[in-house]
């Protein structure tokens, strides 16, 4: 893990080099940009066969690389032959196993190497569901727990699922990292080097650094996101109350791939920062003692790995990974009307709108019923909002959402747009309608949602008007019913 948190403001630089060719997306109503494919899931795990993951094969991973260190002048700096070593060890691995592996050169990064992606064959190309570790160290030690161990922990699960070959359901693909520790640099040039398309194929980004720490806690990125789902599911089935990895935000790889819209989520057991008391009475260890005692140190070698803490980690990234992209592991639909009220004739709830906005005024006929929401129509500078959080649910096959609109304006001029209609999902705009799409009657629109599918998220409906001659947007009989 980086050393250091990154601000919240750092601007994504812009590169267009990659080895990485993805298909492209067809032109479809649905969302283009990155939607989570994590669900609701049950504690249990028992009602889903994912794979143990051999401890002894993790750590046969990680003895490697504590070799390939002190062959290599005890390190496995970015762009050092010890981080070349390490690349080609699990790229031989994946290779064998029959992946599709790729090199993709980092010409940004402060020691300019190598990020290694691989490919599982089956499921959706653009539903993809991403795994990634970084895979180079500091140059004061060896960089085992920091971070042979997510490296490790991602390569057994690629081996187990290569070896399994169950049907997918999404495709599965692995990162592992160049350059992290100076700055996140090799996953930064990854998402950069992803068109807009691109990155609206990756559904969920999982991120696992230093998941070995020898006083280590059980920490989740963004525990409470639908993305951090399965990972929750799994250590809250062994009881192990996880918390937010607040030490790690914004300083592991899962940054760019958030600041790119994509959902993160990911596993870690903990740096520097010292153990609370608390902490240490539900998971064990030592309290007012850094979780990784030897962290960016010499001594970070295959001693300074808990093989209980790896375990449950490792655990934990095949029940995610069956869970989300394997046939079998998706629950059933739940089904029903998401939207409530979408006729408005309960009252407000659980909208939330501007002032008057939900209203039976006779000036605009409701579609059906007495109410709706009327949206601008005063001829001045106005912004008003309609707005309603939805919870989609998984396994559906069909997510149609569609709401009724008439638009009525005084705007004479045929060919500008001076006030608009935007309606958004989550970050993403579904369409912006205009006073030149005024009709004289109420006329139905309609999207495919589907990649929405897992989340809860944000139905809104922004109206903007001028300074002058009223557009009125009107607003009925909201609907997305997944069945």
């Amino acid at each position: 893990m980086r050393g250091r948190t990154l601000s919240a403001g750092v601007a994504l630089a812009v590169f267009a080099a990659t080895t990485v060719t993805l298909a492209a997306q067809p032109v479809t109503a649905s969302p283009t940009t990155a939607t989570t494919v994590a669900r609701p899931i049950a504690a249990t795990v028992a009602a889903l066969a994912a794979p143990d993951i051999s401890v002894s094969n993790i750590q046969a991973h990680l003895t490697q690389f504590n070799s390939i260190a002190t062959s290599n002048g005890g390190n496995r700096r970015a762009g050092s032959a010890g981080y070349t070593a390490s690349l080609s060890y699990v790229k031989s691995r994946l290779q064998s196993a029959g992946y599709t592996v790729t090199e993709q050169y980092c010409s940004s990064c402060t020691y300019p190497s190598n990020n290694l992606i691989a490919e599982w064959r089956g499921g959706a190309a653009d539903q993809v569901v991403m795994f990634g570790a970084h895979l180079d160290g500091v140059s004061a030690g060896p960089g085992i727990n920091d971070n042979a161990s997510g490296s490790a922990t991602l390569l057994e699960n690629a081996l187990v699922l290569a070896a399994q070959n169950p049907t997918m359901t999404k495709r599965v693909r692995f990162a592992w990292w160049t350059d992290e520790e100076q700055g996140l640099n090799g996953s930064r040039f990854y998402v950069n080097s992803l068109n807009s398309t691109q990155r609206g194929y990756i559904k969920g980004y999982y991120n696992f650094d230093m998941v070995g720490s020898t006083n280590g806690g059980y920490f989740i990125n963004r525990v409470s996101s639908t993305t951090a789902a399965p990972l929750k599911a799994y250590w809250d089935s062994l009881g192990l109350q996880p918390e937010e990895n607040v030490e790690g935000q914004g300083r592991s790889d899962d940054y760019y791939f958030q600041q790119a819209g994509i959902p993160t989520s990911g596993y870690a057991a903990g740096a520097s920062a010292r153990k609370t008391s608390a902490q240490a009475a539900k998971w064990g260890g030592t309290a007012n003692s850094a979780y990784d005692p030897c962290y960016h140190r010499s001594c970070d070698t295959t001693a300074n790995v808990s093989a209980t803490v790896l375990n449950r980690a490792a655990d934990g990234v095949a029940y995610a990974l069956w869970q989300l992209a394997v046939s079998g592991g998706t629950p059933t639909c739940t089904g029903g009307q998401v939207v409530g009220n979408g006729g408005f004739e309960s009252g407000s709830t659980p909208w939330t709108a501007s002032a008057g906005v939900i209203t039976n005024a006779s000036g605009q006929p409701a579609r059906t019923g007495s109410y709706k929401a009327w949206l601008n129509g005063d001829g001045s500078t106005r912004t008003e909002s309609l707005t309603q959080s939805v919870t989609v649910p998984a396994g559906c096959a069909s997510y149609p959402l569609s709401f009724w609109l008439h638009i009525d304006t005084a705007e004479t001029t045929g060919s500008t747009a001076y006030d608009r209609l935007t309606v958004q999902l989550g970050s993403t705009t579904l369409a912006t309608y205009s006073n030149l799409n005024a009709a004289s009657g109420y006329v139905q629109r309609s999207f495919n949602v589907a990649g929405f599918a897992g989340q809860t998220v944000t139905l809104r409906f922004t109206g903007t008007e001028d300074s002058s001659l009223q557009t009125s947007f009107v607003i009925d009989d909201v609907s997305l019913l997944a069945s």
